[in-house]
């Protein structure tokens, strides 16, 4: 039989087969994915191969290939990586400029590995109803910026359910992927588009500023217009994987734009003579953000800070 991962508990995966069930699989024993050292070699929204036994459950005995998907590093450091989600419509990344913060870095980070696996990504700027004047104007600020490079941003407030009509449109039909930081209002977004979903909300930490963890496992949740929301963890920062130091600016629009008239052809625009992009960055061409969000990526070693 042939099934969609809607689910995934961690050593167990429901499967939906195509005729509407749904199954508890486990992975079949020698299972590896071809190049990939993963937590997880199956993830929600594979198509998969099932092979049911008698009591009930089944064995993934093969996996499609996948038109997309999402990836960071794992915090297992015996592994080097997790996939957060496959076969994705559209990504929506949820920011929130205050309780907790999250920082461009985070953001360009995502956007960078969304781009290295043809993921799509729109912005969610949630918590509208809670910003000062000067922190309205700091995220208008950031929803310009992005729409401009090619990542269009949403303003809403989950609790007070503005702007959730457009977002419910850009949804419509698709398998939507939600991330973010814990403590962005995932989990209230997802029940407000979904009433009786029960998800868990959680406070934010007062210590920290930060979110507690509330969503365990990945989960696709199916829409009644069609479509599912896929509900992944909270994440506290985003380390980028299977990424080569002089290919991460193609993952940046912004800066590969410019990055085509620098003199030499292996420019990595750190330090290189007639570089057209730190060219752009002093000329505001490139954000500056941008830019130390790009120099971050191509500093990081293997075991920083943002393996969690």
């Amino acid at each position: 039989m042939n099934g969609l991962v809607i689910k995934n508990t961690g050593s167990w995966y429901l499967v939906r087969t195509d005729d509407g069930k749904n199954i508890e699989c486990k992975v079949k024993g020698n299972f590896r994915l071809k190049g990939i050292r993963s937590t997880n070699p199956i993830a929600v929204g594979d198509r998969v191969s099932i092979v049911e036994n008698n009591e009930g459950t089944a064995l993934i005995t093969e996996i499609e290939d996948r038109k997309n998907y999402i990836i960071r590093r794992s915090s297992n450091l015996s592994k080097q990586s997790h996939i957060l989600a496959a076969n994705i419509d559209l990504c929506f990344l949820i920011v929130t400029i205050n309780h907790p913060v999250t920082s461009t870095v985070f953001i360009d980070r995502f956007l960078a590995s969304a781009e290295a696996y043809r993921v799509p990504v729109n912005l969610i700027f949630n918590k509208t109803d809670v910003y000062t004047e000067e922190e309205t104007e700091y995220m208008d600020a950031l929803i310009d910026l992005y729409n401009h490079i090619g990542y269009p941003g949403l303003k809403i407030s989950a609790l007070e359910k503005d702007g959730i009509e457009a977002l419910q449109e850009k949804i419509k039909g698709k398998i939507t992927l939600f991330s973010g930081h814990s403590g962005v209002g995932k989990s209230t977004l997802i029940n407000t588009l979904i009433p009786n979903t029960g998800l868990k909300t959680g406070a934010i930490s007062g210590y920290h500023g930060k979110g507690m963890h509330t969503t365990t496992f990945s989960e696709m949740i199916e829409l009644s217009q069609g479509g599912f929301i896929i509900d992944t963890p909270g994440i506290k920062g985003f380390g980028t994987v299977y990424m080569e130091k002089d290919e991460i600016f193609h993952f940046f629009p912004d800066i590969f734009k410019f990055s085509k008239d620098c003199r030499f052809h292996n420019c990595i625009h750190i330090n290189e003579p007639d570089c057209a992009v730190r060219a752009a960055v002093e000329k505001h061409y490139i954000s500056e953000s941008r830019y130390k969000s790009y120099l971050n990526m191509m500093e990081e070693e293997a075991d920083e800070k943002y393996r969690k």
